[in-house]
């Protein structure tokens, strides 16, 4: 990368977040079901009044994007911005929408739309949830990715639904349990910085959750939860819940939300580094690095 441009885009970033305004907090809200989602909408009811809320969101479904770019899906040049407007119910909010990624308007709302950094992003409400190891495929973990690689501590809230809901956003669907714990979360967001490397709080909510359902941390299970299905003819795999519970980690975000009915609060960190002793490895890999020079 060049230097100069790094230097542009950090001094930049902290202009941006010296405007922040202690007395009324900026709120990002984005997704990855479309500008047009009622996940959207619960999440922007939710927390109107805790600070000033703008939305930025893709203008279409982009579900599964995880934080990708893509470079072409629009052409070389990205399409304009649309200023659209919300429902009624969802009163005093710029909106916006955006060709691209979660992850992509994420970053043109801080590059071309907002004049501050926000002080938290919100992604969500999505139509089904973001278990195990498929965590990083989510466009809604993608977004909050994205916030939190800028140092803007993130939220991404998903609710358990019928599989018939994923690409097909409906009135149908009740977020009221889940509008109450994005509203939890981001409050506890808003009033302080949360413990060093949690970037992002992961939030999934059971479907048949209210208010009064307990919560829990958890941490990413190792398992996939969706897992592809080989299509009879040539297309695109579909996909299945599978869960191994013999082997389902006790304390995982899966086993939270399929077995104990919780609603789980995983922390991730855009840190990605392995939890093993890296003295430990290094000694590994020299050992067998050198025995393989040996036996050649």
């Amino acid at each position: 990368m060049d230097t100069t441009a790094a230097n542009r885009t950090f001094a930049y970033v902290a202009s941006l977040r010296a405007r922040r305004d202690a007395a009324r907090p900026l709120i990002l809200i984005t997704n990855d079901d479309g500008i047009a989602s009622p996940g959207l909408y619960a999440a922007v009811r939710a927390v109107s009044d805790l600070g000033e809320v703008v939305v930025v969101a893709p203008r279409q479904q982009f579900s599964n994007a995880s934080r990708c770019h893509p470079p072409s899906a629009w052409g070389h040049e990205p399409g304009p911005t649309e200023r659209i407007a919300l429902p009624a119910d969802c009163p005093a909010t710029l909106a916006y929408a955006v060709d691209g990624s979660p992850a992509q308007a994420v970053a043109r709302a801080w590059i071309e739309l907002l004049n501050r950094l926000p002080d938290l992003v919100i992604s969500g409400i999505n139509y089904g949830e973001n278990l195990g190891s498929g965590t990083t495929v989510s466009g809604t973990v993608g977004a909050a990715i994205e916030a939190a690689c800028v140092g803007i501590p993130a939220l991404a809230v998903s609710l358990q639904t019928h599989p018939d809901f994923y690409y097909h956003p409906s009135e149908q669907v009740d977020f009221r349990a889940a509008a109450h714990f994005t509203r939890m979360f981001a409050q506890a967001m808003l009033a302080g910085a949360l413990p060093a490397d949690v970037d992002i709080l992961k939030v999934d909510v059971p479907a048949d959750a209210t208010p009064e359902t307990p919560w829990r941390v958890t941490r990413v299970s190792r398992q996939p939860y969706y897992v592809p299905v080989i299509p009879r003819e040539r297309g695109i795999p579909d996909y299945r819940i599978e869960i191994d519970l013999e082997t389902l980690e006790p304390d995982s975000d899966i086993y939270a939300l399929v077995v104990a009915r919780a609603v789980s609060v995983c922390p991730l960190s855009i840190d990605l580094s392995s939890r093993v002793d890296r003295q430990q490895l290094c000694q590994l890999l020299a050992e067998r690095t050198v025995a393989r020079r040996v036996e050649r």
